[in-house]
């Protein structure tokens, strides 16, 4: 195993979050050397791995864009935009020459002594490992993991005589025509796949053990247009409409906590405009309350206009086994497919879910706690991305890179070369808690990793708040000298 060089600050992943932490260390921390490894052989994260027909975002690009980086196309952008607008920040920062592609992080070992990390990495490129070091180690490289989605263990899986497809590893060559489809989910891939296959299948049915909520409107943003006419520059369109859309999610989300019933209805009412009222009702009204799941987007009705035209039925119901020639449901209806695509989510993996140690002894996150959703009790100079859920991901990159730069200079001036989140004695008799309450959001991904994440405390800085309005105003003022932050 090979040594290689070292850098100030090692970050994972050049997608989102990694490219946009990369924007603000450079601008903000302009004597930090650091470099990007990423697994894939390119960038774009998310976006480069899911390539399922009409892959598109589920925010609007204003506040998934970046703060610092204009979005001038449609509010609801297909993937290669997203990949494209990520491209240009790469060229714009002139990131090529930060990035090392193939390179897959096995492990991250911390030394006391020489107060550094060292990241083992294996080149996929070449079959070869080999090492870097590095004082500050940033975790951007996402939540889920990428070499594998979840599908259920159904009975009789085995028996299904057809082609079995995850969205997560769709092929380009994939040829539905004339083909009768089973669709098995409800969220925003289902309802993304359903109206961008349509047109080619014989037939394609929605399964869902449950529904989602929906809303939907034209793919376009009249401010933004308005603005434009008036030629009105991009980087001050941008900024309006971004600051307009989160006023307008932030009625919506606190009206969903405070009056979910109404909230609920008012969901229900835009989607039965398009559906009608006993669709709406048998396959379109969930059992949860609003925002505890994320909402998902039907730009232009598209999902709807495929139901109408009775090109895509609706069922609603639980899977009792596949059989050789499609689903058996509990129900004891049998639906018959020649192609199923489970649109049944991914698995989460905190942290990669590579080894970590602190001077040969392992460090478990499951056994820690979250300092404020951005380090992790124990770890030494180690901080993680993790964004919003039910705001853009992409606003706690632009705050939370803030923050991570802060923090860098402020342990510059104070010549502090370690720090160390530390849980005091006063909060050693605190319960543990998931890392986001059930009752604030509960999807299936969660409850499949809480037990892998760090915990969440009963009170700050021991917690994670998923609420962007909350956080906006207080992370600039995190005070950087706390107890709970332990210097060298």
């Amino acid at each position: 195993m090979s040594s290689g060089e070292h850098f100030n600050v090692i970050l994972v992943g050049a997608g989102i979050s990694g490219l946009g932490i990369a924007h603000h260390i450079q601008e903000q921390c302009p004597a930090k050397g650091f470099v990007i490894l990423e697994e894939k052989d390119t960038f774009g994260g998310t976006w480069d791995t899911f390539k399922y027909p009409g892959i598109r975002s589920d925010s609007d690009l204003y506040t998934f864009g970046y703060r610092f980086k204009p979005w001038t196309g449609a509010p609801v952008a297909d993937g290669e935009y997203i990949l494209s607008y990520l491209g240009d920040v790469i060229d714009e920062d002139k990131l090529d020459d930060k990035i090392r592609y193939n390179h897959k992080i096995t492990g991250a070992n911390w030394c006391s002594q020489a107060k550094r990390w060292t990241i083992d990495i294996f080149h996929k490129d070449t079959g070869e490992n080999s090492q870097l070091t590095c004082d500050f180690f940033i975790w951007s490289g996402g939540y889920y993991d990428h070499n594998q989605g979840y599908t259920p263990n159904w009975a009789g899986l085995s028996d299904f005589k057809g082609d079995v497809i995850h969205p997560q590893f769709w092929s380009e060559d994939t040829d539905l025509s004339g083909k009768q489809v089973i669709v098995i989910g409800s969220g925003a891939t289902a309802a993304t796949v359903i109206p961008n296959i349509a047109d080619d299948c014989e037939h394609v049915t929605m399964l869902q053990r449950s529904p989602t909520y929906f809303w939907t409107g034209e793919n376009k943003n009249e401010l933004a247009d308005r603005l434009r006419l008036l030629e009105v520059p991009d980087n001050c369109v941008h900024e309006i409409v971004r600051r307009d859309l989160l006023q307008t999610q932030k009625e919506i989300q606190h009206a969903s906590a405070q009056y979910p019933e109404y909230m609920k209805q008012e969901f229900l009412k835009g989607v039965r405009e398009h559906v009608g009222d006993e669709i709406t009702k048998q396959h379109f009204t969930p059992s949860y309350k609003p925002w505890q799941q994320r909402v998902a987007y039907v730009p232009d009705c598209d999902l709807f206009n495929a139901i109408n035209d009775g090109k895509v039925s609706v069922v609603t119901n639980h899977i009792e086994r596949f059989t050789e020639n499609g689903i058996q449901l509990q129900s004891g209806e049998i639906l018959e497919a020649d192609v199923v695509i489970t649109a049944t989510g991914f698995n989460a993996i905190p942290i990669g879910g590579i080894p970590y140690t602190v001077d040969g002894k392992t460090l478990n996150p499951a056994d820690a706690f979250t300092y404020r959703g951005i380090m992790i009790s124990g770890f030494p100079n180690f901080a993680m991305m993790f964004g919003y859920l039910r705001t853009s991901w992409t606003m706690r990159v632009d705050l939370v890179a803030d923050y991570i730069c802060r923090l860098l200079n402020h342990m510059d001036q104070q010549q502090h070369k370690v720090v160390t989140p530390t849980l005091r004695p006063q909060d050693a008799d605190m319960n543990r808690n998931s890392w986001i309450d059930e009752d604030e959001f509960n999807p299936g991904y969660f409850q499949r990793s809480g037990h892998l994440s760090p915990s969440s405390g009963d009170y700050e800085p021991w917690r994670f708040s998923p609420d962007y309005y909350e956080e906006k105003d207080q992370m600039p003022l995190f005070d950087l000298n706390e107890d709970a932050l332990q210097y060298q």
